[in-house]
C-alpha cells in the first residue's frame, strides 16, 4: 500500500476525478443481466464502498465520472467481435439505451455536478469514448478507478488511463468480479504494476484531509 503522504499527494482534489464504471442497475442491480457478478459486487461491500467515494466526492468538490454501457434496442454500432458481446445478446436483461438498466444503481448517488457518460461499443470506459477530452478540459492528473468488473471493464480503464498519461489510482475493496478468488491476484500481479493500489478508507481519509493552506 502506498504511504499516507504519497496517496495524499496523488489525490489533490483540484487535479483529481473519480470514475465509476458500470455501476448500472442492469448490471449490478438486483435484477441485472449478471446474477453472479451484482452478488460480488454487493456483498464484497464493492458497490457500498463506490458510494461513500461518491459521496466524499460530492463533499469534498472532486469531479465524478459515471461511464455507463449499453447499446440501442436494434443494435446498430455495438460489435460482435468477441464472445462477451454476443452473449449479451442473449441475457435476459439488456443494457438498452433509456432504460431503468442503465441508471446508475443504489446506493449510488449522482449529483447534479456529476457527469454521466454513455457508450455503445467496446470494452473500456475510456478509449473510444469522450472521457479523455473531458479529462483534460478537467485538468486531470489522477483517476480514480472504481465499478465493474475488475475481469474486463476495470483492468481497460486503468491500463487506458495509464498509457494516456494519467495516474490511476484503484481503491481495492471498490472493485469487483467473477469469481472472488481471482481478483486479490489479478489486482496483485497486473493492476499494482502499474496503478497505486489502496483501500476505501486510506482514499477516503484523503480526500477529506484539510490540504496545507487551505
Amino acid at each position: 500500500m502506498p504511504s499516507c503522504e504519497r496517496l495524499s499527494e496523488l489525490l489533490d482534489p483540484t487535479v483529481t476525478v473519480l470514475l465509476t464504471v458500470e455501476c448500472q442497475q442492469g448490471v449490478v442491480g438486483p435484477d441485472g443481466a449478471l446474477p453472479e457478478l451484482a452478488r460480488a459486487a454487493r456483498s464484497s461491500g464493492a458497490l457500498g464502498h463506490v458510494a461513500r467515494l461518491v459521496a466524499a466526492a460530492h463533499d469534498g468538490d472532486v469531479q465524478v465520472i459515471h461511464a455507463i454501457a449499453e447499446r440501442r434496442p436494434d443494435g446498430r454500432g455495438a460489435g460482435r467481435n468477441a464472445r462477451l458481446f454476443r452473449a449479451a445478446e442473449r441475457l435476459p436483461v439488456r443494457q438498452l439505451s433509456g432504460t431503468t438498466a442503465v441508471r446508475v444503481a443504489p446506493p449510488i448517488e449522482v449529483a447534479e455536478q456529476d457527469i454521466v457518460v454513455r457508450r455503445l461499443h467496446g470494452l473500456s470506459p475510456i478509449q473510444g469514448t469522450e472521457v479523455d477530452a473531458l479529462l483534460r478540459n478537467l485538468g486531470c492528473r489522477t483517476l480514480i478507478v472504481t465499478g465493474v468488473s475488475a475481469n474486463v471493464a476495470i483492468p481497460n480503464a486503468v491500463f487506458d488511463a495509464v498509457n494516456l498519461g494519467y495516474t490511476a489510482v484503484v481503491p481495492a475493496d471498490a472493485i469487483a468480479g467473477v469469481p472472488a478468488d481471482y481478483i486479490p491476484a489479478m489486482i496483485r500481479h497486473t493492476l499494482a504494476l502499474v496503478a497505486t493500489v489502496a483501500t476505501t478508507d486510506e482514499v477516503l481519509g484523503c480526500l477529506r484531509r484539510p490540504r496545507r493552506g487551505a
